[in-house]
């Protein structure tokens, strides 16, 4: 197998050939799928093999200390011969990884051969196409996690260390000083546990990183910014805590943490800076000197990290191997966000050009990870993660025509149903609202008066047992949408469901079970957008396509009230998985295809997302649904680019088409149009005639498989393949 090493003497990195190691008792062998280059740590021990001796000497003054009591008790020529001996010879390098389970050990049961796993170790998360890794050194990955991000593991349980050496309590502002790599993980840290987070480091590119995964505010140490931040965020007081993630020989991160740490607080020592502690600053405040010995409790207790010695759980809550459960779990639920630190990914066999680059400058990263061999992949992530578009099987039942008119029942009559749908509806000739099923009398009864429903209840089995009812709606929160539409088709209604169809794959399943048990396919989502007069004007004037299109979609969402049951996402599912099928479902339209493959990536701290779908033809659409753009901003715009021509779409108000020659649509003299009338109307003459649905049930599927693949894409942080289930 190859190993990544290097000869401390000569500065020398290879990938060397050496034996596979032992799958001994105790441990799992472990076939790397991705490294992690600690850019601090493994930087420094690469600049310090390239220094002369006398250079090595002045930066580990602790080996000095230890070859002068060795001269003393054994002399110099052997001290000589000892010191020569170890610096000509390769050491290894790495400490974090992400493989799978190649062999199992005797004594484990926790894993076996095939799983995920994280390595941590200087020893044992080595940068090596094998690793043999004992018990308590390795945590399985959760479900859904993509392989580079949990090899991050080791990293983020040294940053998560730290975090908890410094106590950190709801409502208390830190300063982290230092912005590389364990000090952004610190940053997203604090802030999932509710800390307000100052950083300081001199490279602007990592503030603006760092206030992107959720700093406060960010700047340089050197300048008056930080100080003035801490001095608003604190009242004069001064931040309950500080964190030196900074490497190098200034003294400067410690003088600052005294300076700006409050009376009695706590400075926590993460990275390898330099500790002259001013006495008369620390003494005054009575500051609190914290160290964080790296990965946690555990570390360098051979008892516990190679013999799999645990500690009771009772005395000590939180292991090395228990930190990196939890910094796993983590990001896995997307409290921590690594994808953006990764600068570049490169192949294991350009190791040795990796760090040169990485040495010399021209390669400026906060994390770089090794990709393996092709067949390391293969095993670990055997191919993209998927999300299956169910096909169904039915027989489909003689659609039934309705007579005049077209009886209709409502289940919910909540804002949404009150003021875009049931307006439309109780207008239109040929329709008669019959019965309003609401979980309070009260809201049915309001109901009833404003749109003339002839009966009003809360006896839901009631109306699905109701053979003169044509139609059932579906207009009730989401969690709700896919039982009631389940039951409705069922009963042999017509189904109207506001979108979402389904919050998981298996209310997915069920509906469509539904549909192949009952032959009933009558079902229709209120993805109305489609519908829309305006935009269907610019489609037709648009024109077909001969090439692939590339499609934005920006959705400037905004925030919401305080209290919306939109928020309740434990329940109800995200805000994207409740709206992000009008969007989908419209580019999809707009390109005359289904999705294939979905990739989603989230912006720190807050709802934002970007949405890339692909297309069979090679088409794309991005979708950019932001949550903290300015108020005033049109909520939708859209561009469609293909074959030398340009849509733009402005908010439902005015859309213009550029070819040869320019098409402008004039000012709606109205509210927007959204297409919900339209919709309507082709909803209710399909059950009126026994005509197709207004939107193929194929479509439907499809994209709510969509919706769904941007959750597992931002667990995975990898696109998902959309497979179509045989």
């Amino acid at each position: 197998m190859k190993q990544v090493v290097q000869n401390y003497k000569s500065g020398e990195l290879a990938v060397l050939d050496v034996p596979v190691p032992g799958c001994k008792p105790g441990g799992v062998l472990v076939r790397s799928a991705y490294s992690l280059i600690s850019t601090g740590t493994e930087l420094m021990k690469v600049s310090e093999a390239g220094m002369s001796m006398l250079g090595k000497a002045r930066s580990r003054p602790d080996q000095v200390a230890k070859v002068m009591q060795s001269v003393a008790t054994n002399g110099v020529p052997a001290t000589y011969r000892k010191v020569m001996g170890k610096l000509d010879s390769y050491t290894p390098l790495g400490y974090s990884l992400c493989g799978v389970v190649e062999q199992v050990g005797t004594g484990i049961d926790d894993v076996k051969v095939g799983d995920l796993v994280a390595c941590a170790g200087n020893e044992h998360a080595l940068h090596a196409e094998l690793n043999w890794v004992p018990k308590n050194l390795y945590a399985p990955v959760p479900d859904g996690l993509a392989a580079r991000h949990a090899a991050f593991g080791t990293v983020g349980s040294i940053a998560m260390q730290g975090v908890r050496q410094g106590e950190p309590q709801l409502g208390e502002v830190a300063l982290i000083i230092g912005l590389g790599l364990i000090g952004q993980l610190v940053v997203q840290l604090l802030a999932a546990s509710g800390v307000r987070v100052v950083g300081a480091d001199p490279d602007p590119a990592r503030c603006e990183l760092a206030a992107r995964l959720g700093a406060v505010t960010c700047g340089d140490p050197a300048s008056a910014a930080v100080e003035t931040a801490v001095a608003e965020l604190t009242g004069g007081h001064g931040v309950d805590q500080v964190y030196l993630a900074a490497g190098g020989g200034s003294n400067q991160p410690v003088e600052l943490a005294a300076r700006l740490c409050r009376d009695r607080g706590r400075v926590v020592d993460i990275g390898k800076c330099r500790l002259d502690l001013p006495w008369n600053a620390y003494y005054e405040k009575e500051l609190d000197v914290r160290f964080s010995r790296s990965y946690g409790p555990g570390r360098y207790d051979p008892e516990y990290e190679l013999e799999g010695r645990d500690y009771p759980i009772g005395y000590v809550r939180w292991t090395e191997r228990r930190n990196l459960a939890c910094f796993l779990d983590l990001v896995a639920r997307g409290r921590v966000d690594v994808e953006p630190l990764v600068s570049h990914i490169a192949d294991f066999d350009d190791a040795v050009e990796t760090y040169q680059r990485l040495k010399d400058g021209d390669l400026k990263a906060v994390a770089v990870l090794f990709r393996y061999p092709e067949q390391a992949a293969e095993k670990a992530e055997a191919e993209a993660p998927a999300v299956a578009v169910p096909t169904v099987s039915v027989k489909r039942s003689p659609a039934r025509a309705a007579g005049t008119p077209v009886r209709l029942a409502f289940i919910g009559a909540g804002n949404y149903a009150t003021s875009m749908l049931l307006p439309h509806l109780a207008a239109r000739d040929g329709v008669e609202l019959s019965t309003v099923v609401t979980t309070t009398a009260l809201s049915a009864a309001n109901a009833q008066r404003k749109f003339g429903f002839a009966e009003a209840t809360t006896d839901l089995d009631a109306v699905l047992g109701d053979k003169s009812i044509d139609a059932v709606f579906v207009v009730t929160r989401h969690s709700s949408h896919a039982d009631l539409t389940r039951k409705a088709l069922l009963a042999g209604k017509a189904v109207f469901v506001e979108k979402p169809l389904a919050l998981t794959e298996d209310e997915l399943a069920g509906v469509l079970a539904a549909v192949e048990e009952s032959g009933n396919d009558r079902l229709q989502v209120g993805f109305n957008r489609r519908f829309a007069p305006l935009l269907q004007e610019a489609k037709k004037r648009f024109g077909a396509r001969t090439g692939p299109a590339s499609l934005r979609y920006l959705v400037n969402a905004g925030r919401l009230d305080h209290g919306s049951w939109y928020l309740q996402q434990g329940t109800e599912g995200s805000r994207f998985a409740g709206e992000g099928g009008h969007f989908i479902d419209t580019a999809s339209w707009l390109l005359d295809a289904d999705p294939v493959s979905v990739y989603a990536v989230a912006a720190a701290g807050n709802e934002d997302l970007q949405v890339v779908l692909r297309y069979p033809d090679g088409s794309t659409a991005t979708i950019s649904y932001v949550t903290t753009g300015a108020a005033g901003f049109p909520k939708e715009t859209l561009d469609l680019v293909a074959d030398g021509k340009v849509l733009q779409l402005d908010d439902f108000v005015r859309a213009s088409v550029y070819d040869r020659k320019r098409w402008l649509s004039s000012r709606l003299p109205k509210a927007r149009d959204k297409g919900q009338n339209a919709e309507l109307a082709a909803f209710v003459k399909a059950v009126r005639t026994g005509g197709p649905m207004p939107v193929p049930l194929e479509s439907l599927v499809a994209t709510t498989a969509a919706t769904l693949a941007v959750r597992a894409g931002l667990a995975g942080g990898a696109p998902v393949t959309l497979a179509r289930a045989r």
